[in-house]
């Protein structure tokens, strides 16, 4: 059950950008319209389905034969008085007659998506509602004798290929991870299928298994943090404070910092990040590797604002604090490793005054790391 509100979680990655209760006089009127805010913090985004329950998705009209049109849209044939059902979680943006559309609705959706339902008979919900995966929104129309829905799938006003993201023919969803990226006026989409799970848990998405060795043959590895500019670090969190330490008897893998729901999660370091997505009990999860030699991960958010590949800096927004995966509060788990291992992030940060520390570390490429006497 836990893992299943975890899940229903991920689609909830953007609540006050990719989702609104009021819209515009024209967003209530035109269906192709861009999305406010969508791309404000990143030029991509990225969509897991790879875990994504079967209450959270419904196809529009399940009983009906799907065939794919040459303008990104899917005509689905069914019969005379089916209903017509969202896709997804979501609120209604327009619900209006738009011809040659006819009777058309439009739902932005919690993962940054929009669908469009269009020769509707009937709407049977107006702009504003909040709508569910599965709900009636609409009864089937059509038109020319035949009866059936014209459906899309559209990222900021512009329609993508849908079956990036379902099969048509077998109207299930692809399990993978999409990344949605912004390049001028167009949008490229990219998919990552998952396959990597073992024993029931998966691995970080994204992840490049092959870590920093800063060691580089040697046995010790220093790093002087009084040389980091302060331009070049910036605390995870700010204003934020430990609710959980490094160890103990669950042997944590980093620290428990807390500011409040919905804040900035910041990186430590300029990087590039290896890992962007869901990783087991850890939620939505991030990993950057520092060319100081470290990687720091970044978990439980609630949105992530980054992909894999993308370059950052110190304090760049990477993601908003959250409660995903195994977590029972909003917060950032934090960790700092090297070459793969886990520390104690207290070697690099005072969390007290959510600084960075002074002094050189030195660490031992068999585990283990100390602060040198100055």
């Amino acid at each position: 059950m836990r893992k299943i509100l975890y899940i229903l979680l991920l689609l909830t990655i953007a609540t006050s950008t990719f989702s609104k209760e009021e819209f515009s006089p024209l967003e209530q009127q035109q269906i192709s319209i861009s999305t406010p805010g969508l791309f404000s913090h990143s030029n991509a985004f990225q969509v897991d389905f790879s875990q994504l329950p079967a209450t959270s998705y419904s196809f529009p009209l399940p009983v009906g034969k799907a065939t794919a049109t040459s303008g990104n849209e899917v005509e689905i044939e069914t019969k005379k008085g089916d209903a017509v059902k969202a896709m997804f979680d979501g609120t209604v943006r327009l619900s209006r007659n738009n011809p040659p559309y006819g009777n058309v609705i439009v739902i932005r959706h919690n993962n940054g998506l929009e669908t469009v339902y269009a020769l509707n008979a009937q709407n049977m919900v107006k702009s504003g509602d909040r709508v569910k995966a599965g709900q009636t929104i609409a009864i089937v129309g059509g038109q020319v004798g035949r009866v059936y829905c014209l459906f899309s799938i559209m990222v900021d006003g512009r329609r993508i290929n849908p079956s990036t993201i379902l099969n048509v023919g077998s109207h299930n969803l692809h399990k993978q991870v999409v990344t949605i990226r912004k390049v001028g006026n167009r949008i490229e989409v990219k998919t990552q299928r998952n396959t990597t799970a073992k024993e029931g848990k998966q691995e970080p998405v994204g992840m490049s298994m092959d870590t920093n060795d800063p060691f580089q043959g040697n046995a010790t590895y220093r790093l002087n943090l009084d040389a980091i500019k302060p331009s070049a670090w910036h605390y995870p969190l700010e204003n934020a404070h430990v609710i959980s330490g490094y160890g103990g008897k669950r042997k944590h893998s980093g620290v428990d910092i807390k500011n409040g729901p919905g804040t900035n999660v910041y990186a430590a370091f300029d990087g590039q990040v290896i890992q962007s997505g869901v990783f087991s009990g850890y939620g939505k999860c991030i990993t950057i590797r520092h060319a100081n030699g470290l990687e720091t991960r970044y978990s439980h958010n609630s949105k992530n604002f980054v992909v894999v590949g993308e370059k950052v800096k110190a304090g760049q927004v990477i993601g908003i604090v959250g409660r995903t995966g195994r977590a029972t509060t909003e917060h950032v788990h934090f960790e700092t490793r090297i070459a793969g291992r886990a520390f104690d992030p207290s070697y690099v940060f005072d969390h007290s005054r959510n600084r960075l520390q002074t002094g050189t570390l030195q660490f031992k490429k068999n585990g283990g790391v100390v602060r040198l006497a100055k």
